[in-house]
């Protein structure tokens, strides 16, 4: 279980659900942490849990039919039981075991996936809500820590270059294609890893929120782990 510090005063921490659902953010304080301590041997179900490609959804289903120790069994019934409470929240959890993500090559000068320091969007009202258990937890980033890439001269010197439309369609071919969401961050800031067990609530950008939207990432895989992370 990571230990967490949080010196940039960017997170209000909680110990229940409850809280985690109810609690507003404030100030600087643009993400939730309801911080536990899982007992359980998530390895075990990542490792009984076997597919091809890059990553793979996990069902109720799928869980119940794992053999599993003591340990995983323990591990097993707190997943089913996050998977619940968010259900019946009317949020949409999903469960997937990662062994890494697609990576954007496209352009050389400006990745737009999920390794990228980025923001979260929508129309509505809604949070991003995660909790790795088990392999590389994500990270968050202070706000004022980093800047959006599309800001920064050179950058935006080159997306005008691949936009080659009216100057008036510019704002709009950023925000289409996503540029607007990323940012780079300072070279001393150190990210913040979120650590394994913890459920995180983190502000995105939509018309009513109060505060910035939490900058935020997945890892590099450099543990070589397969991660076990839920998202809702």
């Amino acid at each position: 279980m990571n230990e967490l510090h949080n010196e940039a005063n960017q997170w209000i921490q909680v110990d229940n659900f409850q809280d985690f659902i109810s609690t507003n953010f404030e100030g600087q304080k643009n993400a939730i942490c309801w911080h536990r301590k899982l007992e359980g041997d998530f390895a075990e179900i990542v490792d009984k849990v076997h597919f091809s490609g890059n990553m793979i959804e996990l069902e109720e289903d799928d869980l119940m039919h794992l053999e599993l120790s003591e340990e995983g069994q323990l591990a097993r019934e707190i997943l089913l039981n996050d998977l619940r409470l968010f259900r019946e929240f009317g949020a949409a959890p999903i469960l997937n075991v990662i062994k890494n993500y697609e990576e954007d090559n496209e352009l050389s000068f400006f990745a737009t996936d999920v390794y990228s320091f980025h923001i979260d969007r929508s129309d509505v009202p809604s949070d991003t809500i995660l909790c790795t258990y088990y392999g590389d937890s994500s990270e968050i980033i202070p706000n004022d820590q980093a800047v959006q890439k599309i800001q920064i001269p050179e950058i935006r010197q080159k997306l005008h270059e691949l936009h080659q439309g009216p100057a008036t369609e510019f704002d709009t071919f950023l925000k289409e294609y996503f540029f607007d969401l990323h940012y780079d961050v300072d070279p001393s800031a150190k990210p913040i890893q979120l650590g394994n067990g913890h459920i995180w609530r983190l502000a995105i950008d939509h018309p009513t929120q109060i505060v910035l939207p939490c900058i935020h990432r997945a890892p590099k895989e450099i543990s070589q782990k397969r991660r076990l992370l839920l998202i809702c």
